[in-house]
């Protein structure tokens, strides 16, 4: 018989828009209206701060607090310099990947509504084979079709717009979500419907959850900083994306082997409380979890570093998506290894017991 699968239309109704919705870091705000439209009946109340971190709340009133958490912002550029023939040059926001950007259509965001403009690059026929230039965020130029500056600062573009991919969502082969920015919707995605899959079964948990979508991740955290300090956590469990290895130019005795279709990723890093790691892997045993494991050398590089080492310390754990193509448009991801981290985020959850306080020194 067929296994029954976790996504159902709604939920992959949500998706679908949530991911088509730009919310490049620093703007946030129009994907967390979404996320928290599509939770609400799944959660008591909802908590947000000043920079946009939205966090939706089960059990508010109890004492011990445990944390699900995703990032909700993606990469994106901003305008840099108008030059005067009406060329525009962008720094980054984020980790965004210049080498992907010439013939890529943007969206130049302004307060008169989206500006469309192309990265140009100089046809292959005219340029010099002797030294062919690789794009650099110095030299790659996006065009709006404007004869000068003028004409760009007529239709509402001006230094410090955000630039954002056009590039929607879709789906290859039967299983496989394809779109920018699941780094890291994804993850918010997916704790989701962990609420969503707690409320129809009808648990009730020993303790508060906070659901959480930070933003700012792709700069440093910081989204996560602030928020761990608003809810003083007891435990969390985040999500993010990791790459695959098995695609060609990645060195595998460095990154290690990971891949899609294979199942969630359990990191081992400092950051990871060892004992909420152990119960996260055992819940995985239990329940026929595949997962895979990951070391990653001093930090995470997620919001996992942000929550641990918070409020005197956080036991927190990492749950990653395997995913290709990070920091492009065409970032890809197997959906049993989403509908598998739902079900270990789940499971996880309901093994842990209230007041746990994974001490060592027991």
């Amino acid at each position: 018989m067929a296994k029954k699968s976790i996504l159902n239309k709604k939920s992959l109704d949500f998706l679908e828009t949530y991911l088509n919705n730009a919310a490049p870091t620093g703007y946030e705000w129009t994907g967390q209206k979404l996320w928290m439209d599509y939770l609400k009946p799944y959660v008591d109340e909802f908590i947000t701060d000043t920079y946009g971190t939205a966090v939706g709340v089960i059990n508010p009133d109890a004492p011990y607090k445990v944390v699900i958490e995703g990032h909700a912002d993606e990469i994106s550029w901003y305008v840099n310099y108008i030059s005067d023939n009406g060329l525009i040059y962008v720094v980054r926001n984020g980790g965004s990947d210049h080498q992907i950007a010439p013939s890529k259509l943007v969206n130049i965001h302004t307060k008169k509504g989206i500006v469309k403009g192309v990265f140009g690059w100089p046809a292959i026929h005219t340029r010099d084979k002797s030294k062919e230039e690789t794009p650099k965020v110095e030299n790659i130029t996006i065009d709006v079709g404007a004869k000068d500056k003028e004409e760009v600062e007529k239709m509402g573009v001006h230094v410090g717009c955000v630039i954002t991919y056009p590039d929607e969502f879709h789906i290859l082969n039967g299983d496989k979500f394809v779109c920018r920015a699941l780094d890291n919707r994804m993850g918010g995605f997916m704790i989701a419907e962990v609420a969503r899959l707690l409320k129809e079964n009808k648990k009730e948990l020993p303790f508060g959850l906070y659901i959480t979508n930070s933003v700012q991740e792709e700069i440093g955290l910081r989204g996560a900083e602030m928020i761990t300090q608003t809810i003083k956590p007891n435990v969390a469990i985040v999500t993010d994306v990791t790459h695959d290895t098995t695609t060609p130019m990645i060195d595998r005795k460095k990154e290690g082997h990971l891949e899609l279709g294979l199942g969630p990723v359990i990191a081992y890093a400092p950051a990871v409380q060892q004992k909420l790691r152990d119960l996260i892997t055992d819940t995985a045993e239990e329940n026929k979890i595949p997962f895979q494991r990951s070391a990653l050398s001093r930090a995470t590089g997620t919001d996992t570093d942000a929550f641990a080492y918070s409020n005197g310390g956080v036991a927190s754990a990492l749950i990653s998506l395997p995913l290709r193509y990070m920091h492009t448009t065409v970032e890809m991801v197997h959906r049993e290894d989403v509908e598998h981290v739902i079900k270990l985020i789940y499971e996880s959850l309901l093994n842990i017991k209230a007041g746990e306080t994974f001490s060592y020194f027991k």
